[in-house]
């Protein structure tokens, strides 16, 4: 596609049944509210469900809302459970919800923070809900990553949790890292099913909450320089749209702004960071998501690669 994806190019919704995280602000909302334009029944899974009421009576369409904290499995399960009883099928699953350079801080399960909220608590909501997507063709898991993947990141299996010392920038890339890699893993395992794919996405720099806990030191700068290096949270939810929506999209891709340095601009395909297609990384982290969350898919695993030179990609 040659022209700029907009939410013009979003097809109709009707019928299908969308699951977006953090939906009461930001690029969440802003995801939500395009999807219920459309025709889609979409439910705002937040944590306070007041906002979630209050951002419902902004959108058109048909909105409902969950309550759901990533920070506590006992929630995820319990979300899970009410998604589960009001609904037979589920085409989208958005695990958009994120923090950002919080200070050191646990989860109600003992998680480090940002690892906790961003990706165990997603993987476990995506394993729990799972077998109501397989059946339905067509159907996503979109996972919202961020280029922040790239700064002071690895998958630290010796120290997890972060335990003998912490860093946020540190912290918060392990987590959008992880996002990567469970997108990656996910789509090898669900391959063989043919009916859903996981895709990733993000935002690159958008004017949104998510910055409200990094240092003075870069908040400030970020504040005063906002109107030339970021763009609106509507622009930034449209590569997650795109990965939900776009029928053109294949598992295993990742879709980014395409302006310079993936910064800003239309959402174009693009690439992650090399050690997020490392097969072995992959896998093992999955089995440790499993272990600590107590979570298992319904899906088989999947082959090993031991040359992993980019994404898996499946329809």
């Amino acid at each position: 596609m040659s022209e700029a994806w907009t939410t013009a190019h979003i097809p109709d919704q009707h019928g299908r049944v969308a699951v977006v995280t953090g939906a009461n602000t930001g690029l969440g909302f802003e995801t939500a509210k395009a999807l219920a334009e459309r025709g889609a029944s979409v439910v705002l899974a937040v944590r306070d469900i007041e906002k979630g009421e209050r951002a419902a009576a902004r959108m058109s369409g048909e909105v409902t809302v969950q309550a759901l904290d990533l920070t506590s499995l006992d929630s995820v399960r319990a979300a899970a459970r009410a998604l589960r009883s009001r609904y037979d099928r589920l085409d989208l699953l958005i695990n958009n919800a994120g923090v950002m350079y919080t200070p050191k801080r646990k989860t109600a399960d003992g998680f480090e923070m940002q690892l906790g909220t961003n990706h165990l608590g997603h993987f476990a909501l995506t394993g729990l809900l799972l077998d109501l997507m397989l059946p339905v063709s067509g159907s996503r898991v979109v996972t919202v990553s961020s280029t922040g993947h790239r700064i002071r990141a690895a998958i630290h299996f010796d120290d997890l949790q972060w335990e003998r010392s912490y860093g946020r920038a540190g912290a918060y890339g392990q987590s959008k890292l992880a996002n990567l890699m469970f997108t990656y893993e996910l789509q090898r395992r669900l391959a063989s099913h043919g009916t859903t794919v996981a895709v990733a996405a993000h935002p690159g720099l958008s004017s949104t909450e998510l910055v409200r806990n990094s240092p003075a030191a870069v908040r400030l700068p970020l504040t005063w320089l906002a109107p030339l290096i970021t763009q609106t949270a509507a622009m930034g939810a449209l590569p997650t749209l795109r990965a939900a929506t776009d029928p053109a999209v294949l598992g295993g891709q990742y879709y980014g702004p395409g302006g310079r340095l993936q910064i800003k601009g239309h959402p174009q395909l693009v690439t992650s960071s090399a050690q997020s297609y490392e097969t072995a990384v992959q896998q093992r982290l999955w089995t440790v998501s499993e272990d600590l969350t107590g979570v298992t898919f319904p899906v088989a695993r999947s082959q090993q690669n031991p040359s992993p030179s980019g994404p898996a990609i499946a329809r």
